[in-house]
């Protein structure tokens, strides 16, 4: 709890908050950080329930765009950029490699995420969440700075956001009374985001995963779900699964009868302790059905975005390190950027890493307008696939054999990036 109440007080204490006149969000952080940092965590299976009752869904506004594309962030932005860009290179990157080594993202750094308001960025405001606009441009400059701090972590601490984030864009007035409570109260769930199937050329809208409707009005759910993350403690989770013939999402409590999970570590973001989810027959409730046949197409690409924006937060990471290194690694007397096939790599890297985020940037700033996205997410998530694990390549490559080894974290890197662009679901903005 130490390290969590650490961050909320320097968040609390900075001069910049006042500045900014941002003072009453930050409060209402680090208010509900400091109550949740006196409970213990529950165990899996806890009892949701509906907190209140509401008339209608309760919806955060979109931001207030300037009807222009500007990458100026705002005063918001830049508090949030700095509050948890500070606790990624802080707490989050010299632990990077032991945590990948382990598989597992350490409790007390989820706790201070969860304690920095990381799951209250997509509940709306009357339901306790502390933005007071939708900003998926908000969202995708956190995920950079957690990302440029450990991929992996970045991944573990953001799933749970994924699921409040669902559920406050398309849950209705139940389900929201019912679950984004939790992710606001003294015990933030474990919580997951899951789309991927184990199958070759995997296409999120071509499911595998069933859902076939009961005549009491209820679900039964048979599949199987992939790189789940912290599938093995979460207790909630938005699986996407096709229901006459339609690709759909579904809210599963991990206390239904039916569902199985088995550890799964994989080649990258080994941290966000990934795992199989097996559902054999699992009965859900009649409001299980999470939005419309639509909102399952902007999930799916509002997922890309924010994969897009961990891959230009590691690819900035990989970029950092590569600049210093081979100004100062010297060959044949001369440092090695001096020979021209280091320095048009390094070059290439720079210019892809720009044409991810840019494109990301595009690609949110249009969500949060209303206006289509489709072209720049499919853009995104190319950009993201190809040049994502080529900057990663490209890291390894300039150690030469160090590359190759644990002594150096573009190995580590290369891993991650790969994992970006195979990825569906998961992370949300």
């Amino acid at each position: 709890m130490g390290l969590g109440l650490r961050w909320l007080n320097n968040l609390a204490s900075s001069s910049t908050i006042d500045k900014l006149k941002l003072r009453k969000p930050t409060e209402k952080v680090v208010y509900h950080g400091s109550k949740n940092g006196f409970k213990a965590a529950a165990a899996a299976g806890r009892q949701f329930s509906a907190k209140s009752k509401q008339d209608k869904p309760a919806r955060q506004p979109k931001a207030d765009g300037a009807g222009k594309f500007d990458l100026t962030p705002n005063d918001e932005q830049e508090m949030l950029i700095e509050a948890f860009g500070d606790f990624a290179q802080s707490e989050l990157l010299p632990i990077a490699t032991k945590s990948s080594n382990d598989c597992v993202t350490p409790p007390e750094v989820l706790k201070a995420s969860t304690e920095l308001g990381v799951t209250m960025i997509g509940v709306p405001e009357e339901l306790g969440g502390a933005v007071e606009q939708r900003s998926a441009v908000t969202s995708v400059l956190i995920s950079e700075a957690l990302a440029k701090g450990d991929l992996g972590m970045a991944v573990a601490v953001l799933a749970p956001a994924a699921v409040s984030t669902a559920i406050g864009l398309w849950g209705d007035a139940d389900q929201q009374a019912t679950y984004l409570p939790e992710f606001v109260g003294d015990d933030v769930p474990a919580a997951a985001l899951a789309v991927m199937e184990p199958k070759p050329m995997f296409d999120p809208f071509n499911l595998q995963t069933t859902a076939t409707k009961d005549a009491d009005g209820g679900y039964t759910l048979n599949g199987v779900k992939s790189l789940v993350p912290r599938g093995a403690e979460a207790e909630l989770f938005v699986i996407a699964a096709e229901l006459d013939g339609a690709p759909r999402m579904f809210i599963v409590e991990s206390k239904y009868e039916g569902i199985s999970v088995t550890p799964e570590p994989a080649m990258g973001i080994r941290p966000a302790a990934t795992a199989t989810l097996s559902f054999e027959g699992t009965k859900l409730p009649k409001g299980a059905l999470l939005g419309e046949a639509a909102d399952y197409t902007e999930m799916i690409r509002l997922s890309r975005i924010a994969w897009g924006a961990v891959t230009a937060g590691c690819g900035r990471a990989v970029q950092d390190y590569l600049i210093p290194y081979v100004n100062e690694r010297k060959a044949f007397g001369e440092p090695i950027s001096y020979r021209q096939a280091v320095a048009f790599t390094i070059s290439n890297v720079a210019i892809e890493l720009e044409g991810i985020r840019l494109t990301t940037y595009r690609a949110a700033a249009l969500a949060d307008a209303g206006k289509d996205f489709s072209r720049e997410a499919a853009l995104v998530r190319q950009l993201t696939a190809k040049y994502g694990m080529q900057i990663g390549s490209d890291g390894v490559q300039m150690l030469g054999g160090h590359g190759y080894t644990q002594e150096y974290p573009v190995e580590r890197w290369y891993r991650d990036l790969r994992a970006a662009g195979l990825m569906e679901g998961v992370l949300l903005v």
